[in-house]
């Protein structure tokens, strides 16, 4: 039974720029686009380079973000549940900086089968290929679709 969809978001460029009100900011506007409803947030600033650490706790699951500004990186991570839709959320992420560099990784979150668990553990080693988000967008959405309408 398919429980919610998690979404991974690469970016590099200048989502990896933000602070911590700006990406409060962003990934509220998210939340909303995507129907989902804000319980609380937290973000932290680390020293050094300044990377930020932040979460929406929803009440259809989170969204959080860690950056690496010295490095020109963004991990974002969508999990929503219910009818919410975390395509939309990410979205709202993706067209904040139409030139960044952004790959999505989606997964159907919840067991295969009723009859018991049945996951095999996978550690690829090779590093994720940007692309172009708009096309990624696109595709995933149809697959997403797919996968929760069985």
């Amino acid at each position: 039974m398919i429980m919610g969809q998690h979404l991974l978001i690469e970016c590099r460029g200048q989502h990896a720029m933000l602070g911590s009100d700006d990406l409060k900011a962003l990934m509220t506007r998210a939340a909303a686009e995507g129907g989902a409803t804000v319980l609380v947030h937290h973000f932290h600033e680390f020293g050094g380079h300044g990377g930020i650490t932040g979460v929406l706790v929803l009440a259809e699951s989170h969204i959080t973000v860690h950056t690496w500004p010295e490095v020109q990186y963004a991990a974002f991570d969508i999990f929503m549940c219910g009818d919410a839709q975390p395509m939309k959320a990410a979205r709202i992420i993706v067209d904040q900086f139409p030139d960044a560099e952004v790959c999505i990784k989606a997964v159907a979150r919840g067991y295969p089968s009723e009859t018991g668990i049945n996951c095999t553990i996978s550690t690829p080693n090779v590093p994720p290929t940007p692309a172009v988000a708009s096309k990624q967008m696109d595709a995933l959405s149809g697959a997403l679709r797919t996968s929760t309408n069985n």
